[in-house]
């Protein structure tokens, strides 16, 4: 079962029915699937995609997935999972742009990555950052995020795979003004969520 989880500003809470519109806000938002190295999906197919998290991701106990509240408010959306893109793990996360630049992304990094440690007992965890998307590679850098490799799109475009010891929780702080979301920036099919926003793929432009 999805744990409450809570960082110093935020409670990552599991979703709930009445958070439908909350979802759909963010995950039809121009800059955030702009960011994510997406296409905006009709809002019906949003909604499908949380109901399955509601009916199928939950009951069957696929993967943890949160929406992320700040002092009551609906401000984005975090996942761990195993995924095709690599042998392991996968941050997903991602925020609402009215609370980028507060050093909110690089926080949900870290309490993500303590889950992964304390509650999976993973040693490591990876995330997918679109090559453009230059605030979330700097938040990345700052976690102590490894490139891996680069991985290349069917139009060219290029997601850069990183790879971070669940230790870096504690070994690293980032700033306030850093990124906002991380995210899978551009690797479909891989998400209950378009394009999973992986730990790294921020929608904050620099």
């Amino acid at each position: 079962m999805t744990p409450v989880l809570r960082t110093e500003r935020l409670d990552f809470l599991p979703y709930r029915a009445e958070h439908e519109d909350c979802f759909v806000t963010l995950l039809g938002d121009e800059e955030v699937c702009r960011w994510m190295g997406q296409e905006r999906v009709p809002e019906a197919d949003i909604r499908e995609l949380f109901r399955a998290i509601l009916d199928d991701v939950y009951p069957q106990r696929r993967f943890d997935v949160w929406g992320l509240w700040l002092e009551g408010a609906y401000v984005g959306h975090a996942e761990v999972k195993r995924t095709g893109n690599v042998d392991g793990h996968e941050l997903v996360t991602a925020l609402a742009p009215a609370h980028w630049g507060h050093g909110l992304g690089g926080e949900v990094v870290r309490g993500l990555l303590r889950h992964a440690a304390d509650n999976l007992g993973l040693a490591q965890a990876y995330g997918m950052v679109g090559a453009d998307n230059a605030a979330s590679l700097a938040m990345c850098r700052r976690l102590g995020f490894r490139h891996v490799r680069d991985v290349v799109g069917d139009d060219g475009s290029v997601t850069k795979m990183l790879v971070v010891p669940t230790t870096a929780a504690t070994a690293a702080t980032a700033p306030p003004g850093t990124a906002g979301a991380a995210s899978t920036a551009g690797a479909p099919g891989t998400s209950p969520v378009p394009a999973a926003v992986d730990v790294t793929g921020t929608a904050e432009p620099v």
